[in-house]
């Protein structure tokens, strides 16, 4: 396949694109294990993308919970529970062929982002799984990753986008419901305004 126009087609030219190389805050503040400072920032965390790799490629899937729900078993080794949803399995799929995971943390009202890179697993251990219990009801598996590297993001991203901004908030009156867009997809078999006013409860039910 040849080559698009203006397509960066090697790393010297994408380097070259990049200058001047990082400073020494861009490479110095990766570890291989936790920090008391890492530490912190994660047990403040309530929200984090989960991103896995697979044969049908990649995937990325957001998961939260009250904060610090990532437990830091030990300075190089992180457990996320996996709570009820809707059963696609799309990324414990991945785990299960690919352990090269990632999790991205954010911390609301903070800019600063938390990334930790790592190979994972899944375990199905009782007494882990019943530790991470809410409400008596136990996830059905924990993703357990190894950690490879871990570093905070700067607040860049955070700051342009004016994420904590409530004044930015986008009102959901004005996006098209999961319902709606179920019910275009499907010529109104799935979803619809029963699935949208049903959702509520359904969600209340079976958080855990």
């Amino acid at each position: 396949m040849s080559a698009r126009p203006h397509q960066i087609s090697s790393i010297d030219q994408l380097e070259a694109l990049y200058l001047p190389a990082p400073v020494a805050a861009s490479t110095t503040k990766v570890a291989r294990a936790m920090t008391p400072d890492y530490r912190r920032l994660i047990e403040a965390s309530p929200f984090a993308a989960l991103a896995t790799v697979g044969p049908e490629g990649i995937d990325c899937s957001p998961r939260g919970d009250q904060a610090g729900f990532v437990r830091i078993h030990d300075d190089t080794t992180l457990m996320m529970p996996d709570r009820r949803g809707n059963n696609r399995i799309d990324s414990l799929r991945n785990i299960v062929r690919d352990p090269r995971c990632a999790f991205l943390f954010l911390i609301p009202g903070s800019g600063t982002t938390m990334r930790v890179n790592g190979r994972a697993h899944l375990s199905i251990d009782p007494a882990l799984l019943e530790s991470f219990a809410v409400d008596d009801k136990a996830p059905r598996s924990v993703i357990v990753l190894e950690i490879d590297e871990l570093y905070f993001q700067c607040a860049r991203a955070i700051i342009r986008s004016e994420l904590w901004n409530p004044a930015r908030h986008v009102d959901p009156a004005s996006l098209p419901t999961p319902g709606q867009i179920l019910a275009g997809m499907t010529g109104n078999q799935v979803g619809g305004e029963a699935y949208d006013k049903a959702w509520p409860e359904r969600a209340k039910a079976t958080m855990w």
